[in-house]
């Protein structure tokens, strides 16, 4: 079929055929989120176990809202999941990208051999002009050395474009965010002539709500993504390291960060000052981002990233300090809950979790470590399986010498302190999010200690 003949197809009908490849988080939530707005998706992936789940409408990790999305469009016919390349290439002519990019076993480079192999892969069983749109987070240049790789490989006559649409997903609101983004990046090939009217055409509904549509060429499509990281991943550690100052000179954070956030200029969001970030995404994508950029000969331009990282890291050594200090000077035979393991609420996600290695290193400077996390415990065991895992907040904090609050999850903002002085050895709590409300606990007898405001005194 000619790229005319196809695009006039999409037009007509309104419904699109697509494909996902990669049903991880990323690749699974597209498709699901590509099928509630009316099109046709098939899920491929090599990991037959995954796919299997998926097709039964069981997600293999948390996110809030996406195994209703999933199973209801699984219901209405419109999603389906797949190992079959063949299956998918027959389906569909555009296809998208949504495979993992981690960081490289001791470098700071992003791996692509996912990547690489979807393109080698699904490239020569394409038979009509196709769109190939990569969602996945990747180095600049990588989208321009896949079109190259396509061309390579495509049969003669059979057109591949390649485009980038990336990704502004926040976990716990992943759906959200699939369905009403705050805008729309595509980055196209100079020659593309079927990238954006393929695209425009998948996402008319949301363009007809207003979401910014913003074209572009490849490289900026990819920069978008790691420097929007990039820049949050600054601002957080800007307030953290503002957070040590206030330690120093006895002021708090907290006020400091609501007056700043007063200034239109900066704006009050991502100014909580506490243990830091981290997830499968802003660590891994911020070095993967200076190693491209010394690459290209750019490194000084990023180099403040590496303090940015290294301020984000001493959090974790901070708040081990920290919790020494609530138990008078030493951790050894300390009994000490943890309440979090996930790197953030609405997330069972212990990748490069500051809660999960908070935990860890206090094992290891001698104190026996009780965890709780409403949604992250599996995970957390794969990860440590030497600490000890509680099913509540009340066999967590049995006996508990310290209770540290490590995630942000509802349930431990609003906890009740008077219950809770029942189940604890000593009334002492150590506030690693600053989101707790500090006078309530104080008024019911516990000593707070918490990152960059003095009030264990109070």
């Amino acid at each position: 079929m000619s790229g005319r003949g196809w695009l006039i197809r999409v037009a007509y009908t309104g419904v699109m055929r697509c494909n996902v490849f990669g049903t991880g988080y990323l690749g699974a939530t597209h498709a699901a989120g590509m099928a509630e707005l009316g099109h046709d998706v098939i899920g491929v992936d090599v990991d037959a176990g995954k796919i299997a789940k998926l097709a039964a409408g069981d997600v293999p990790f948390f996110e809030p809202g996406l195994r209703k999305l999933l199973s209801d469009n699984l219901a209405a016919g419109r999603l389906r999941f797949t190992t079959d390349y063949d299956l998918a290439t027959e389906h569909a002519d555009l296809h998208f990208l949504g495979v993992g990019t981690p960081q490289k076993k001791g470098e700071y480079g992003a791996d692509l051999r996912h990547v690489h192999s979807v393109i080698d892969e699904l490239v020569p069983r394409l038979t009509r002009p196709s769109v190939i749109v990569g969602k996945s987070t990747v180095p600049v240049g990588t989208a321009a050395d896949l079109g190259r790789r396509a061309r390579a490989l495509a049969a003669y006559g059979v057109d591949v474009e390649v485009a980038w649409n990336p990704e502004f997903l926040r976990e716990g609101y992943a759906v959200q965010d699939t369905l009403h983004p705050d805008r729309i990046v595509l980055g196209v090939q100079p020659d593309s002539i079927r990238s954006e009217a393929a695209v425009r055409e998948l996402y008319a509904s949301l363009l007809a709500e207003g979401v910014p549509f913003l074209r572009t060429d490849l490289q900026t499509a990819e920069l978008v993504k790691v420097s929007a990281n990039a820049f949050l991943a600054t601002k957080i550690s800007f307030i953290n390291a503002i957070s040590e100052v206030c330690e120093i000179a006895d002021a708090d954070v907290t006020v400091l960060a609501d007056a700043l956030g007063f200034d239109p200029r900066i704006g009050r969001r991502f100014l909580n000052a506490g243990l830091g970030f981290g997830g499968g995404c802003l660590p891994k994508d911020i070095r993967a981002f200076m190693a491209r950029a010394g690459e290209l000969g750019a490194g000084n331009a990023l180099a403040f990233l590496r303090e940015v990282d290294s301020i984000n890291m001493r959090r974790r050594t901070r708040m081990v300090e920290l919790t020494t200090a609530a138990c008078g000077g030493s951790l050894l035979g300390a009994n000490i809950a943890v309440l979090g393991a996930a790197f953030k609420p609405e997330s069972d996600d212990v990748r490069d979790s500051p809660a999960l290695n908070v935990a860890g290193m206090l094992q290891l400077n001698g104190a026996t470590v009780n965890v709780y996390d409403p949604e992250a415990l599996e995970n957390s065991r794969k990860v440590f399986p030497t600490l000890n895992y509680s099913t509540s907040v009340a066999e967590a904090c049995d006996r508990a010498d310290a209770v540290l609050v490590l995630t942000e999850w509802r349930e431990f903002v609003e906890l009740d302190p008077a219950e809770l002085a029942d189940v604890v050895r000593n009334r002492v709590i150590v506030d690693g999010r600053n989101c707790l409300d500090v006078a309530r606990w104080q008024s019911a007898g516990w000593r707070v200690h918490c990152l960059g405001r003095r009030l264990e005194s109070v």
